[in-house]
């Protein structure tokens, strides 16, 4: 029974969100207990040189084993960081005692492979205070703060900043190459990476995407018209920088998307501004009160579901 529900913990674990949809993770399996490590072959070292990017998203992807672990039946036990003289190893996961899944565990389980990163305006239908209320709540769980942008103003410096970090990573030769590494065309077979109907042909929202089409013809050829509103905006951060706080915003994101996906509601990041140093530094001081932002991210509602691309077991266990 406990080898069912390993697997079904990584298989789980691998729809997690990532950049650019790298999965940068691979799995070990020792007894009863999952490895996670991240796959430095994946990390982006020109946006991303520190690996903050990958290991949120490895965070995210050990939020998504803690929860297919409960929800076979088992008591998550977490080790992070375990081995210092490993520092890819970022956590164990180990199958404690039995536990009865309840509703909530169950309803979220459920969202792990319907969840989908989005990447364009949201419709005018309105989220309810309560649900970002509830989300902001379930980010505070995992020590990591989730704040909405009210102010249009505040809005305004993102927008702002967000479009400076992509024109200038446009400009670099460098910066541009490794989003064409992670860019699928249309009929690519790759099981990782930015398929080309993940994103809108031609986008109306505010905040400036990727360019995963870099001058081709690609993109979901979809109705934008009812799709115009840039959402709720929000700001992830936490109080440090270090591993620990990455891994933690990783799995805070994850708890927040899994529970924004049962109400229906979808996200979009921006990370441009915060892969330059500069404009993070900025954003720090001038919007996050000091704290370390770890995730721009925009909430909305939907009605296009776009597929989603995932390794398979044999390419991500050990």
């Amino acid at each position: 029974m406990k080898d069912k529900a390993i697997h079904a913990a990584i298989e789980a674990a691998t729809w997690a969100p990532s950049v650019h949809n790298t999965q940068p993770w691979t799995f070990g399996v020792f007894g009863d207990e999952i490895s996670l490590r991240a796959d430095v072959e994946r990390k982006l070292p020109v946006s991303d040189p520190s690996a903050r990017e990958l290991i949120i998203s490895c965070g995210a992807a050990l939020y998504t084993l803690r929860m297919a672990v409960r929800a076979a039946g088992y008591e998550p036990v977490v080790r992070i960081l375990p081995d210092l003289d490993r520092p890819s190893l970022l956590a164990t996961v180990r199958l404690g005692d039995s536990v009865t899944p309840d509703e909530t565990v169950t309803m979220l389980a459920g969202e792990i492979k319907r969840r989908r990163t989005h990447r364009g305006g949201f419709t005018n239908l309105p989220v309810p205070d309560r649900v970002i209320e509830r989300l902001v709540q379930q980010a505070a769980a995992e020590k990591v703060r989730l704040a909405q942008i009210r102010s249009p103003e505040g809005v305004d410096v993102l927008v702002a900043l967000t479009q400076a970090a992509q024109s200038v990573q446009r400009r670099d030769r460098t910066f541009d190459l490794e989003v064409i590494r992670w860019s699928r065309p249309p009929g690519s077979s790759r099981r990782d990476g930015v398929p080309a109907d993940a994103y809108p042909r031609k986008a109306v929202c505010r905040f400036p995407q990727r360019d995963y089409a870099h001058g081709h013809d690609w993109g979901a050829n979809t109705d934008q018209s009812m799709a115009t509103s840039t959402g709720i905006v929000t700001i992830m951060t936490t109080p440090g920088d270090s591993r620990e706080e990455w891994i933690a915003t990783g799995q805070a994101l994850q708890r927040v998307l899994l529970h924004a996906s049962a109400y229906g509601v979808s996200a979009a990041f921006h990370t441009q501004a915060l892969e330059m140093h500069q404009l993070r530094e900025f954003l720090r001081h001038e919007l996050c009160s000091g704290d370390y932002p770890q995730m721009i991210m925009r909430l909305g509602v939907v009605f296009d579901d776009s597929r989603g691309v995932r390794r398979s077991l044999t390419e991500v266990l050990d």
